[in-house]
């Protein structure tokens, strides 16, 4: 085990993160109702309110278009009937914000309440997966989250230039409802993503669970924001091997790890299991340290200024420099900016 106490960034005051109790009946409008699978193209507009009632799917061989400045709200819900978007292997989402127009993610309790980075778990989360190469015990795999008899939440396969569409300047808030027994979403997961993918400017505030994880795959992300995580801000299994560059975890009082970075699992053969990402370009802001915990086989190099507390464990090959820091002044646009957090 390896530990490294770095000099602190920042210090700032963050409200303690907890679980929505109870936060009133949601309110009556006239937004459009989506729900289950979209069979063909779609386009949700800017000048309408999208509210998801329960799981939309996205197929195989179908496109959902979503214009910048599109709000898209989520009921709430546990288990099999919780709000989330799915990408299915194959199909394509193509939500394209602007750093004046946002597209926002949230709870429909936003309508009425006036959210905070402790009001955590009131919907899913976004899911997308694709068919690029992935290190686990079957390929395809099974997604967390989603039972194992729903064929849209398969991932993974041969393509490493596979194509899921963009997501780009995209904001999720309020996400990671419980599924079951310590299962939770995460605010938006990529299973098996491709490099043809386009990851850019996301914001994740107030997930329950991890903020943005990787699951194998090779997508390479930029810009990338999560604030108050009840989890892992950022999480990498299953020998991910893209890249990750200007990245930001502000952590709330109960956050576990700002990074948890796994090799990969199926093989014997260390060889096989070991990742290749590089997270470059980080900066990690905590009152009293972060966590960074690298695990068996991982693999690759992580940049970024903050204090940390690194441990890794057995087979672990991870370059660090604490020298390279993210540049905040890209996420004017979001709501932790708003908030004063950056």
């Amino acid at each position: 085990m390896r530990k490294i106490i770095l000099p602190v960034l920042a210090a700032l005051a963050l409200v303690s993160c907890e679980k929505w109790i109870n936060p009133g009946p949601a309110p009556t409008s006239e937004n459009v109702i989506v729900s289950g699978m979209l069979t063909e193209n779609t386009h949700w507009h800017h000048d309408t309110i999208y509210e998801m009632a329960g799981k939309v799917v996205v197929d195989s061989g179908v496109v959902l278009s979503i214009d910048a400045g599109t709000t898209i709200l989520a009921r709430d819900g546990q288990g099999s009937l919780s709000s989330a978007l799915i990408v299915a292997r194959g199909g394509k989402i193509i939500a394209e914000g602007t750093a004046e127009e946002p597209i926002i993610f949230t709870s429909v309790y936003a309508e009425s309440v006036d959210l905070d980075e402790s009001d955590m778990g009131l919907w899913g989360g976004i899911v997308i997966l694709g068919n690029s190469i992935i290190s686990a015990d079957a390929v395809p795999a099974n997604i967390e989250g989603i039972p194992v008899n729903e064929s849209f939440g398969l991932y993974g396969g041969n393509n490493p230039s596979d194509n899921s569409g963009v997501l780009k300047y995209v904001s999720i808030r309020h996400a990671g409802t419980l599924l079951g027994d310590g299962n939770e979403l995460n605010g938006l997961t990529l299973g098996g993503v491709g490099s043809g993918t386009t990851i850019d400017q996301i914001e994740v505030v107030a997930n329950l669970d991890d903020g943005i994880e990787f699951f194998g795959g090779n997508v390479n992300a930029s810009n990338l924001l999560v604030w108050a995580q009840g989890d892992d801000a950022f999480d990498i299994d299953q020998g991910y091997s893209g890249t990750i560059t200007n990245y930001v975890n502000v952590e709330g009082a109960d956050s576990d790890h700002a990074l948890e970075i796994d090799g990969g699992e199926g093989s014997d053969n260390p060889a096989f299991r070991l990742g290749d990402s590089e997270m470059g370009g980080g900066t990690l802001i905590s009152l009293d340290g972060v966590e960074i915990h690298f695990r068996d086989y991982a693999n690759g190099s992580v940049m970024f200024t903050g204090q940390a507390n690194v441990s890794a464990d057995s087979g672990t090959v991870v370059s660090v420099d604490t020298l390279v820091g993210a540049d905040l002044d890209v996420f004017e646009w979001t709501f932790t900016h708003s908030r004063g957090k950056l």
